[in-house]
């Protein structure tokens, strides 16, 4: 079976120096790889060659038999590394919460430890009689995130 940690490394270098980034990487039990990857512009046919020829440059198939797909990672696809949060901050995205919950809002910053989500609350305001929708900003710790998608506005 192909080592994951040695595949990760060899797409890892592949990409060094371009806007590409690793989303993820799976190798089935029967050697089945899927690289996907992702970048701060877009991902075209030409960056996929070039990844999928490194990792058969490294991986002798007469030696340890494959079958090896490299791929952009699907726009509507949830989100799953750190990257994908920084470069859609200021889009509008929807979280489902491990707790259940359901919020719709802006992405406006990320770290190591979670995102912040501007979400569109009613807000009791002083003197007024009713509450106002505001926009309140949303912690949320990627533990706490089941699942991330950007919203696609045509």
């Amino acid at each position: 079976m192909i080592d994951k940690t040695e595949l990760t490394r060899v797409i890892e270098e592949a990409i060094d120096g371009t806007d590409l980034f690793l989303v993820q990487v799976t190798v089935s039990g029967d050697n089945v790889i899927n690289v996907d990857l992702d970048s701060e512009s877009s991902v075209d046919i030409a960056q996929c060659v070039m990844v999928n020829d490194a990792v058969l440059a490294a991986f002798d198939r007469d030696v340890e038999d494959y079958e090896l797909t490299v791929g952009s990672y699907g726009i509507t696809s949830p989100l799953l590394v750190r990257r994908q949060y920084d470069k859609n901050i200021g889009e509008e995205v929807e979280v489902l919460t491990r707790d259940g919950r359901k919020l719709k809002g802006v992405l406006t910053a990320a770290d190591d430890e979670g995102f912040t989500i501007e979400v569109a609350t009613k807000v009791k305001i002083d003197g007024k009689k009713r509450p106002e929708l505001q926009m309140v900003p949303e912690r949320i710790d990627y533990d706490n995130a089941k699942q991330t998608c950007v919203n696609i506005k045509i």
